[in-house]
């Protein structure tokens, strides 16, 4: 009878104190919550009062790095908000589609694969040559991977498949995203103009109107294709929102516009997210190397901007939307530079999807049969 006692005492201590730990857990990431999304937010605000561009991206982005690497803990923001942030502005942008884009877009198609493939072929020789520098001891496939413009994400993962250095490929990627993130939206305010947010395509899906309340359900059918397409394809999450919202946008349904509020504190959550991931360990553990694809980086960004003027020039694109569609950022970060400097979001979005598209599904099967070539013929020379 007492031992009974003593089970049930012991069972019933144990389920307390897990309660109270869980309890714990929760307060303290509700806690981490609301210091990152409160220093995320002041540095948006800052950077808007600043006159930065992308400020409440490139504000929370930065102040999330920051308090990272004084406070020595990381940034907390979960899943679920972080995803509602990439549906929100993945469902503005595709706002901006009408059918005219398409149309648009077809006739560019054919040069804009030609330039394509022309920043890669020179992203993957440069990424080649740098190997040969004394100092950097990488392998030529990590350094590829590492320096090629595709997702951060889906560039790890391909590495992987190729029995690259992963951690160094993470390394590489986040500095030219880094590097991407702030140069990129500076140059292009510096040659062009802030831009007042607002584009003449775009312009009705620009100026709020708040819609009926019925009105807004129809996001709920590009939020669930995002979260669909999730890991199933890159960048799934912002695609399959712009797709669907797109698709519904150029039929018969009126669709309201978002409120500018909700827009900043998705961009918010977006800038948090990304800057969780940069981390000064990181970055310290590629020592000289981090400087070196810095400036491999800045080598691509500037021809990246060479070839938009091309683009440019050989068809009716406005310099904006030429350079921002081929410049080496991920999509969300560089339709967002167009939407603030007045570019053409629906462009932007759609030829860097190609361009994507061309780096994940056409990139990886070409470094297979180059370096299995290159095997072959070492080979045969032993």
């Amino acid at each position: 009878m007492v031992n009974k006692y003593v089970e049930r005492t012991k069972s019933w201590y144990a389920s307390f104190r897990e309660r109270i730990v869980r309890s714990f857990n929760m307060y303290e990431k509700l806690l981490r919550l609301i210091i990152t999304l409160g220093l995320a937010s002041i540095g948006g605000y800052l950077f808007t009062l600043l006159h930065m561009p992308l400020p409440w991206v490139l504000g929370a982005l930065t102040f999330t790095f920051i308090a990272q690497g004084l406070l020595k803990q990381d940034a907390y923001i979960p899943a679920p908000l972080k995803n509602t942030g990439f549906i929100i502005l993945g469902i503005y942008f595709g706002l901006y589609f009408t059918l005219e884009t398409f149309q648009t877009v077809f006739p560019y198609f054919l040069p804009y694969i030609l330039l394509t493939l022309l920043l890669i072929s020179a992203s993957i020789l440069l990424s080649i040559a740098v190997t040969k520098l004394p100092w950097v001891k990488v392998d030529s496939m990590t350094s590829i991977f590492g320096g090629i413009p595709g997702g951060l994400s889906e560039m790890t993962l391909a590495s992987e498949a190729f029995h690259a250095r992963t951690s160094l490929v993470v390394i590489f990627q986040t500095i030219r995203l880094v590097t991407v993130l702030f140069t990129v939206p500076s140059v292009m305010a510096l040659l062009f103009g802030q831009g007042t947010g607002s584009t003449t395509s775009g312009q009705a899906t620009t100026e709020f109107v708040l819609g009926s309340p019925t009105s807004y359900l129809w996001f709920i059918l590009p939020a669930l294709a995002g979260l669909y397409l999730n890991k199933k394809i890159p960048a799934g999450m912002i695609i399959g929102a712009i797709g669907v919202t797109a698709f519904l946008n150029i039929s018969i349904v009126d669709l309201p516009s978002i409120p500018p509020l909700l827009m900043n504190a998705a961009q918010v959550a977006v800038g948090v997210s990304l800057g969780k991931n940069i981390l000064f360990r990181d970055l310290k553990a590629g020592g000289k190397m981090s400087i070196v694809y810095f400036g491999t980086s800045l080598i691509i960004i500037a021809f990246s901007i060479l070839l938009g003027a091309i683009l440019a020039s050989l068809t009716s694109l406005d310099y904006v939307t030429a350079i921002l569609s081929i410049a080496p950022g991920g999509l969300f970060e560089m339709v967002l530079t167009a939407y603030s400097l007045d570019g053409d979001p629906a462009i932007v979005s759609s030829l860097q999807l190609i361009r994507i598209l061309v780096i994940v599904i056409g990139v990886p099967p070409f470094l297979g049969m180059l370096f299995r070539k290159e095997r072959t013929a070492s080979n045969e020379t032993l």
